[in-house]
């Protein structure tokens, strides 16, 4: 577990990325200057933090190079609020979609859900022992008011009594009755225009006034555990104070991965306007990557220090072909390799939770223990990389492909071979594969 991951160095970031992503090194070296920059920026006075701009990143890669894989882990690592988007699925403001602002509006509710989650962890002991005090007082109803002090004595005997075989779960099969939470209603769209939102936020809590409480539910203590938990985090943390908290957490520092940039570009070369929002979407994204204030659910939040990393293949255009506004906000540009068959052997490999390791484990499930030979592992990359040259090249993908095609019989029986061992070799993979690989129609439509 990395104790303080928002200072790491570059290097360190480098090789954290190494255990999950092969290759790639420009990409990665790129990204973690990046997010050290936003570590210095931290450092320096107030006045010079304004001034310093987040320099977002834009990745040129065909699929399955590793694009979204580096963004994501490094969210992970960071632990920032992290959004992924595909600018395909916008559309101009006029046009009937899904607007640019809602990538915000999301961004928003996962740096809440993250915040609270933090704020529990915090408070965990808080939780427990509102949890405690609930259930004990179902089972040992309290002292009615005005009882002596031998009483009150006694009561508070038998409820540490009571809280010691709790905590050691002897009170586990009991029975209570319980107040179910109410079930939420959430028809507020991220899509939704910030004013609509507000009206339905307000018809929310006023049903929610009217029924504070939900059905008695009798269950077991176990049960009621779990619960409660949800009660106690509501009681307990100040709703306010989260949307405070998850508002500075996005102006600190936060990922929003544009996927599929170059779906929104128009080729030079291009005569027809099948599309004509595609320019309007880039307009509309100008301001938010630039910098802009945005309605949420947790109040107004500035776009400026947010890090954009847009990728896209850039087959049919190239980033040029974007508006030159948009192409000046993305000032990094890296441009990520194609795999060829010695790095779709090391992703099978090396990575920390590699897909044979997958595998491995799904199959351990049932009591079968499976055994890749290395010239076999080393005979599926070289069938992924010649059904990437021979079709449209995927990247690792294509490995997902040729592994369920290998093993599709064993995982289909291993239920029925408990206690054995099975072995992955060369002439396994040449059996399910060399036909298949040799014939280009096969190649297309199996693999």
């Amino acid at each position: 577990m990395i104790e303080n991951p928002k200072s790491l160095t570059p290097k360190e970031t480098v090789s954290y990325l190494d255990k999950y992503v092969i290759g790639q090194n420009e990409a990665k070296k790129t990204i973690a200057v990046a997010l050290r920059n936003r570590w210095r920026r931290m450092q320096l006075s107030t006045d010079m933090q304004r001034e310093v701009m987040p320099k977002n990143i834009l990745m040129i890669g065909s699929t399955g190079v590793g694009k979204t894989e580096i963004a994501r882990r490094l969210s992970n690592m960071m632990k920032l609020p992290f959004v992924k988007v595909e600018a395909s699925k916008f559309t101009e403001v006029g046009f009937v979609g899904r607007d640019v602002e809602s990538m915000i509006r999301d961004l928003a509710i996962t740096s809440m859900r993250l915040v609270r989650e933090e704020q529990n962890e915090k408070n965990q002991s808080k939780i427990e022992a509102y949890i405690e005090n609930k259930i004990i007082e179902k089972l040992l109803p309290p002292l009615p008011t005005g009882a002596n002090e031998q009483k009150k004595q006694d009561y508070e005997k038998s409820f540490q009594r009571m809280q010691e075989r709790l905590e050691k779960g002897e009170l586990d099969h009991l029975k209570i009755e319980i107040d179910m939470p109410t079930a939420t209603i959430d028809f507020v769209g991220a899509n939704v225009p910030p004013e609509m939102a507000n009206v339905q936020e307000s018809i929310i809590k006023v049903i929610g006034a009217m029924d504070k409480k939900g059905k008695k539910k009798e269950v077991t203590v176990k049960e009621a555990k779990i619960v409660l938990e949800a009660e106690a985090s509501d009681t307990l943390l100040d709703e306010e104070k989260l949307k405070d908290l998850a508002n500075l957490k996005i102006e600190e520092g936060v990922i929003v991965f544009v996927d599929e940039i170059d779906k929104i570009a128009v080729p030079s070369t291009s005569t027809s306007r099948q599309d004509p929002s595609k320019e309007g979407v880039q307009r509309d994204l100008l301001p938010i990557v630039e910098g802009s204030s945005v309605t949420t659910k947790i109040g107004i939040v500035k776009t400026d220090h947010i890090l954009f990393i847009a990728a896209g293949a850039f087959h049919l255009s190239k980033p040029s072909d974007l508006i030159p506004e948009l192409q000046g906000r993305f000032p990094l540009r890296v441009e990520l390799d194609s795999l060829d068959e010695e790095t779709l052997y090391r992703i099978l490999t090396e990575p920390k939770n590699s897909l044979i390791k997958q595998y491995e484990a799904l199959v351990g499930v049932e009591g079968v223990e499976l055994i890749f030979e290395d010239a076999a592992l080393r005979l599926v990359a070289k069938y992924s990389s010649l059904a990437n040259e021979k079709t449209e090249d995927i990247g690792a993908r294509r490995l997902h492909t040729i592994m369920e095609k290998i093993l599709d019989d064993i995982s289909f029986d291993a239920d029925e071979k408990s206690g054995t061992s099975i072995v992955v070799d060369e002439a396994l993979v040449n059996e399910k594969l060399e036909k298949i690989v040799e014939s280009e129609d096969a190649t297309r439509y199996i693999l």
